[in-house]
């Protein structure tokens, strides 16, 4: 979507980029942006970061033919962000793809929440069982809250929370409206992923928080978490059938690529936009155990920021600015 003439460059702050953000849209933007890197038409270089003493500073640019031209500066400081804000923190600017020129800065913790719940949703639509009624949130933080925005939508779910800390859990659980996210919280991580058919990871941890053995057979894994270290064990990993979004979540090292994936054989991976494409098979039995570990790509920052920038202007979000 071009600038109309004369308007400036738009600022939408925290939330007014959430506004403008509709989940549905972005899923169905992220799922074409999904297959359009499968398809290999995106361009966009591997993550860079630069890093401090606290934490590091991520760049990642991207082109998205159809959806766009952004670019995204992101901090992860872990355990040091205030209030109410995550840990990943930022700005995503949007530009025209014909001409260049800047179109929007928005929020990059609201644009990362909800692209990566998007991609993550995308991938259990297209790999869960038939059927699939029972859903694990594993996470409090908000691209925990993001994932249950989207889970919300859906008819016919039950919805488990769980986490380190149960009383977390709880009081999440406590926020949200009775219909149509009711959920409970389960007294630990264990009990939500033992009692799920589909499970999405959403944790900052440093070390596996969860394990193959409590991973019903049968069972549907999205890991958006693990910015510095592995949210899963290897046994997950070496019982499932692995899908990603690029190939560099196996041959990057993190941060561009997974801490989980190190050392795996590209081989083992499957592109979902293949999947979502019809180009390669998804799940292929009801015992399978499939995972879809997410790294955060570019192409997805664009497809939200296509939305967040579209819905902006036809309803007035925002203040013009001239850059």
């Amino acid at each position: 979507m071009s600038d109309p003439a004369g308007v400036g460059v738009l600022i939408l702050d925290r939330g007014r980029t959430r506004e403008a953000a509709r989940p549905e849209a972005v899923a169905e933007a992220v799922r074409t942006a999904l297959i359009a890197v499968a398809a290999g038409e995106v361009s966009a270089p591997p993550r860079v970061a630069a890093r401090s003493g606290r934490g590091l500073l991520g760049a990642m640019p991207g082109h998205v033919p159809g959806l766009g031209l952004s670019a995204k500066l992101v901090s992860v400081f872990p355990g040091a962000a205030p209030g109410e804000h995550g840990s990943h923190l930022g700005i995503v600017a949007h530009f025209d793809a014909e001409t260049g020129r800047p179109l929007a800065v928005m929020d990059a913790e609201a644009v990362t929440a909800v692209r990566t719940a998007a991609a993550a949703t995308v991938a259990m639509r297209a790999l869960a069982r038939p059927g699939t009624s029972r859903i694990a949130v594993i996470g409090t933080g908000t691209q925990a809250r993001a994932q249950i925005a989207l889970i919300a939508a859906m008819d016919g779910v039950e919805l488990v929370v769980g986490a380190r800390d149960p009383a977390k859990a709880e009081r999440l659980v406590a926020e949200l409206p009775e219909r149509p996210a009711a959920g409970a919280a389960a007294a630990g991580v264990e009990a939500a992923v033992r009692s799920a058919d589909v499970v999405f990871c959403c944790t900052s941890s440093r070390e596996p928080v969860l394990r193959r053995s409590w991973l019903r057979d049968g069972a549907h894994l999205s890991s958006v978490g693990g910015s510095d270290g592995p949210e899963f064990d290897a046994g997950t990993l070496e019982d499932a059938s692995l899908f990603v979004e690029w190939p560099g979540a196996v041959t990057e090292p993190p941060p561009a690529g997974a801490w989980e994936l190190q050392g795996t054989d590209p081989a083992r991976a499957r592109l979902i936009g293949d999947v979502l494409a019809g180009r390669r098979p998804g799940r292929r039995s009801a015992s399978e155990l499939t995972l879809f570990k997410s790294t955060g790509h570019a192409a997805l920052d664009v497809a939200a920021a296509s939305v967040v920038y579209r819905a902006a202007r036809e309803r007035g979000l925002g203040i013009a600015v001239n850059l």
